[in-house]
């Protein structure tokens, strides 16, 4: 088990989990249940992932758990496509968005073969 608060990934996810929370304050209420509670959900995804697989005991089942929070990232640049070419958000927040979360992707796959080369030596 480890302390997830000490994964740098599990800091940048967080860091986009907040700003899409401030974000998503100034979207128009009837997409309060629609684009806002999804692109909420997803962000949160992300980090919940890499938060719940630092739980775990053994590598592989942290490996497991983090193999889902890519498509948490994903699920979240989707959203952000419509809430940009809706007018909910500036393109210059949705490309800085979009590269934090790409960043975080990679990280995540470079972590989760780390974990795979480590578990299989």
């Amino acid at each position: 088990m480890r302390d997830f608060r000490e994964l740098k990934v599990w800091e940048k996810a967080h860091g986009v989990t907040l700003d899409v929370y401030k974000m998503t304050r100034t979207f128009p209420k009837d997409e309060l249940y629609g684009l806002t509670s999804q692109t909420r959900r997803a962000a949160t995804s992300v980090g919940a992932n890499i938060a719940e697989g630092c739980g775990k005991d053994s590598r592989p089942d942290f490996a497991r758990y983090l193999q889902t929070a890519p498509g948490s990232a994903s699920e979240l640049e989707y959203h952000l496509l419509p809430a940009r070419d809706l007018g909910l958000l500036e393109e210059s927040t949705h490309k800085g968005l979009t590269e934090r979360v790409s960043e975080i992707k990679r990280m995540l796959t470079g972590f989760i073969k780390y974990l795979h080369r480590e578990a299989a030596a």
